[in-house]
């Protein structure tokens, strides 16, 4: 590919290639100071799906080492979402380090929480606003559960959709942001940096740091504040469900699971707005 970056999110390297030069330069712009693999584990390709559609209204078709047939091409303007649903394609198929869900987690003292849910539940937004607090972004798409019960850090660009971007942006004055995507298929998008506040050096230490999970919520967004506990049973079924390798990994892969349903409390929450959400994953922290 004419123009490429590599870069390093938590255990995960990527080599990322496109036809391009613009995507690579955000790519660069919000990933500064993350480091670069020794040798990438995945590679991502941003190509156009035909020769013509390099120049003619650009199209960015969604490539890399592993795909999935019939994947539609995005519009040049959205290159950046290509590359981040990439990215997302490569670790969701082709990772087996550790047991990958589906979920943000957010860590304070060591201690993890969980946040796992429907299209919509709030998930990423919640994460946001507990960086917005202090919290550190462990990953807003993949929970990664190693063999030792200990969460690894996946930090990668936290995806804010409509009404969400500028809640957060209130809350997140000084926070690097990429352009905002108008009009994707999800609607109006736009990238926050993890640890927006920190330093380059702030970002490699916690692009490695692990911590022990703590609690697992199950949030749900625009209902009235309440809370519920989890049967182990109901909490495992949707965690299988919310894995992209769990048949995969096998034996491993239940183990990993079964503990850390024996071990972490499972509530769900709903919430009306995102003060309330904040503050009640801070008050079940506390609890835990």
């Amino acid at each position: 590919m004419r123009h490429s970056v590599a870069l390093k999110v938590g255990p995960v390297g990527f080599r990322i290639g496109s036809d391009w030069r613009a995507p690579i330069d955000q790519l660069r712009a919000l990933y500064a100071g993350y480091p670069a693999p020794s040798v990438p584990d995945f590679t991502v390709r941003l190509e156009a799906p035909r020769l013509h559609r390099r120049w003619l209204r650009p199209q960015v078709a969604i490539g890399g080492d592993l795909t999935l047939p019939g994947a539609l091409p995005l519009p040049l303007a959205h290159a950046l979402l290509a590359a981040e649903m990439a990215m997302n394609l490569q670790v969701a198929l082709g990772w087996r380090r550790h047991l990958l869900l589906h979920a943000a987690v957010v860590e304070r003292g060591g201690r993890a929480v969980v946040l796992t849910g429907e299209s919509g539940a709030g998930k990423s937004t919640l994460a946001a606003l507990l960086m917005a607090r202090g919290w550190r972004l462990l990953g807003d798409e993949f929970a990664l559960l190693g063999a030792d019960g200990m969460l690894h850090p996946h930090p990668r660009l936290i995806s804010l959709k409509n009404e969400s971007v500028a809640a957060v942006a209130a809350a997140l004055p000084t926070a690097r942001w990429g352009p905002l995507l108008q009009g994707t298929p999800k609607g109006d998008i736009r990238h926050l940096v993890p640890d927006a506040g920190g330093t380059a050096a702030n970002i490699g230490v916690r692009n490695v740091m692990v911590a022990s999970p703590a609690l697992f919520l199950f949030p749900r967004y625009g209902h009235p504040a309440a809370t519920r506990d989890f049967l182990p049973s109901e909490a495992f079924a949707r965690l299988t469900q919310a894995s992209t390798n769990y048949v995969s990994l096998g034996e491993v892969g239940f183990r990993s699971l079964t503990s850390f349903i024996r071990q972490v409390p499972a509530i769900a929450i709903d919430y009306p707005d995102g003060d309330a959400g904040v503050a009640a994953v801070e008050d079940l922290w506390t609890q835990a």
